[in-house]
């Protein structure tokens, strides 16, 4: 990441709500759970956890969908439906951006993956670590460190 130049951009399909990135993410994954494999009609759904205060919608107005549950609160453009972020409860450091939206997808590999409990058989991912479910809070502060140094 560190020769892309900021802020990055990026919109939803057709173009309605655009975002922006002004620092590096603090991490990169592939999640397997159901919810993603449906919600994103694919194997799993690529994130990358931005610092909250780096990521701001540019353009339009991005609305809660998605069946998030009382934790997460997805957000799609209202138009092409595209899902393009999450923000969770009770966390206020990051948010989970869909980063294939950007401009420049290039960085997008996932550092970690999750949900591996309900992984299809045939999924393979260059992830470096795996997780049948999520990392422990010890183990992402390390995760987060070992990303950094990694980009």
């Amino acid at each position: 990441m560190a020769d892309l130049d900021r802020p990055l951009l990026g919109t939803c399909r057709c173009g309605h709500v655009g975002i922006e990135i002004s620092a590096p993410p603090l991490l990169t994954a592939a999640c397997h759970c159901r919810g993603c494999q449906t919600m994103s009609a694919s194997a799993y759904s690529l994130t990358a956890l931005i610092p909250a205060p780096a990521f701001r919608v540019t353009s339009g107005e991005p609305v809660k969908g998605g069946a998030g549950g009382a934790q997460l609160d997805h957000y799609f453009c209202p138009d092409c439906k595209t899902w393009m972020f999450t923000r969770i409860s009770g966390i206020d450091a990051f948010v989970n951006v869909r980063p294939t939206l950007l401009d420049d997808p290039r960085w997008t590999l996932p550092f970690i993956e999750t949900q591996t409990a309900e992984k299809l058989p045939w999924v393979e991912t260059p992830a470096c670590y795996s997780y049948e479910r999520f990392p422990s809070e010890e183990e992402f502060e390390g995760l987060v460190k070992a990303f950094a140094e990694e980009v």
